[in-house]
């Protein structure tokens, strides 16, 4: 019995009890749920249900949990009900129900943790955006591992999902590269506010292959063919080490196109109509100080040059215009100054910028090699890189890394421990189970042990204390999946797979025999711990896979 269909069982014992006598089923709700309690010895789950309903029926607690209580304990599958407190519910159940999980996971399979929670949502979820002046840096990278991982999360409970990458090739940051580009070709200094690293002197070289002739052109000319082709090489680049750290995203949005298109214009237009806007000193200014922000933004200079902000505001209605309900943007720490200018913005278009627009922060992350960070770049010069992350500890062991932890914190990547083969490495830890139950499959298959049909299926043996811990584990994770997506966390699943389902399935394995041992015949007992073995593999597999790591099969 899953927690959601136990929640069922709880609902039916009070609209049961409402019926019985003669309360307002008006009060029900639609739907509730039922929660592990922190001590084990308290039952397998428990309810506040009676606790919820007391007030609005006019019943004390107490006296309605124990109606609550002696309907429940004649449902199937329900072993027993204490009350407790003033009136909370632990619930008990017997071992074919709890067992019956087992069966439920493995035939779910990838479909197991998923649902339609956030159905309806259409959501654009903007991430990593990094200028194409150089290879993607580690707070990008965590922003890649993080984001990616979230997209994942959204769809599993059935949002609509958009993910972008917002990219410009204009700019003082693309003119700093371009004169960067050819002063590396010329084989001159690198400029005072240029950029700097290896990467500079291979795309100056792949520049000169594709037009051989640049270095003869006039300054102007050969920098505007450096910005063309090397912000299109570089671009590239980038694509390729995201793709190869496995992520992709829907669309690849070009600032530039907003301004051929017109829509900045047109989002200056939508402005005036809601009264926001205002001229001074020769500039356009949005009233942004009228929704919280610390000062009006100047939208258009009184040269007639477009500001930053007034692109981010034409793209912002850009993806509503699109049909996105919510706009979610991730920005790295040394943007929260930006949050109380966007939510304005937000509300001067008259949307609500607590439905509409969320943007999370990201904060720094350190890659540290014996326990110093590490603070230059073999190729970019200046900063550690996603390749610099990959070539140290792999693709898994990063993408784990950077989503295990709550994006608003900082961390401290040590290599030395993310390539550790022991327990202590937790990509390592929780990679492991997902072997080991493969191989305990494969084993079993060996000596002629099958899970058999689900109807030959016995869950009522699996009676043992940790068979039942593990079973409770496995049940928490469509919960801990629509929460990891509700709340933008997806270092929840992280954690889940480490201490909920990877700790309980290491003592379920060293108090539970699943292969006979010898010339034993193999019994229903063993057929039921292979379920049991499976059904984890296919929760550790949807886990990881939901943070965009492999689930290796042999280690």
């Amino acid at each position: 019995m899953t927690p959601a269909e136990l929640a069922s069982v709880v609902l039916a014992a009070a609209h049961a009890v409402f019926t019985d006598r003669g309360l307002d089923h008006a009060a029900l709700p639609e739907r509730t749920v039922v929660e592990r309690p922190r001590n084990p010895e308290h039952g397998d789950y428990a309810s506040t249900l009676a606790l919820q309903l007391s007030k609005k029926v006019g019943v004390p607690p107490r006296e309605l949990a124990a109606a609550l209580a002696d309907e429940l304990g004649r449902a199937p599958g329900v072993k027993s009900v204490e009350i407790a407190g003033p009136g909370f519910l632990n619930i008990r159940l017997d071992a074919a129900a709890a067992g019956q999980l087992a069966r439920v996971i493995v035939e779910a399979g990838a479909e197991y943790g998923r649902s339609d929670r956030l159905a309806g949502e259409k959501i654009n979820l903007e991430f990593v955006s990094a200028n194409p002046t150089g290879p993607v840096h580690i707070g990008g990278v965590r922003w890649a591992a993080v984001g990616d991982a979230l997209s994942r999360l959204l769809r599993a409970t059935g949002a609509d999902v958009g993910t972008e990458y917002y990219f410009n090739d204009a700019g003082s940051q693309i003119d700093r590269f371009a004169r960067s580009l050819l002063a590396a070709a010329r084989g001159e200094a690198v400029p005072e506010d240029g950029y700097g690293g290896a990467y500079i002197a291979e795309i100056a070289t792949e520049v000169q292959a594709r037009r051989p002739d640049v270095l003869g052109l006039d300054d102007a000319a050969a920098q505007e063919v450096f910005r063309i082709e090397g912000v299109a090489l570089m671009f590239d680049e980038i694509r390729s080490s995201l793709r190869d750290f496995g992520v992709e995203f829907d669309t690849y949005f070009n600032e530039k196109d907003l301004h051929d298109r017109g829509e900045l214009d047109l989002a200056l237009a939508r402005l005036r109509e809601q009264g926001h806007l205002y001229e001074s000193e020769g500039a356009t200014w949005l009233r942004t100080t009228d929704f919280g922000d610390d000062k009006d933004r100047v939208l258009r200079k009184s040269n007639g040059e477009w500001t930053y902000f007034a692109a981010d505001c034409a793209y912002y209605l850009d993806k509503r215009e699109r049909g996105f309900e919510r706009v979610v943007i991730m920005l790295g720490a040394d943007h929260h100054g930006y949050i109380g200018r966007m939510k304005a913005m937000a509300a001067c278009f008259g949307d609500d910028p607590e439905r509409n627009l969320e943007i999370l922060i990201g904060q720094l992350v350190n890659l540290l090699r014996d326990g110093a960070p590490m603070r230059m770049s073999k190729r970019a010069g200046t900063v550690i890189t996603l390749e610099d992350l990959v070539d140290a500890i792999g693709v898994d062991a990063s993408r784990y890394a950077l989503a295990r932890y709550s994006s608003d914190s900082p961390i401290d990547i040590d290599i030395e421990l993310w390539t550790r083969a022991t327990r202590d490495n937790p990509v390592y830890y929780v990679q492991y189970v997902a072997a080991r139950t493969a191989g305990v499959a494969r084993n079993a298959a060996e000596v002629g042990l099958v899970p058999g049909d689900a109807d030959a299926f016995r869950p009522e043996l699996l009676d043992h204390e940790k068979e039942n811990e593990l079973l409770k584990a496995l049940a928490e994770f469509p919960a801990v999946v629509a929460t990891a997506a509700e709340l933008r966390e997806p270092h929840r699943v992280a954690r889940y797979l480490e201490e909920g389902v990877a700790a309980s399935y290491h003592r379920f394995y060293d108090n539970c025999r699943v292969l006979p041992l010898g010339d034993e015949e193999v019994t229903d007992l063993h057929r039921a711990r292979l379920w049991l073995n499976n059904a984890t593999r296919t929760v550790i597999a949807n886990g990881l896979h939901l943070l965009g790591v492999s689930a290796p099969e042999r280690m």
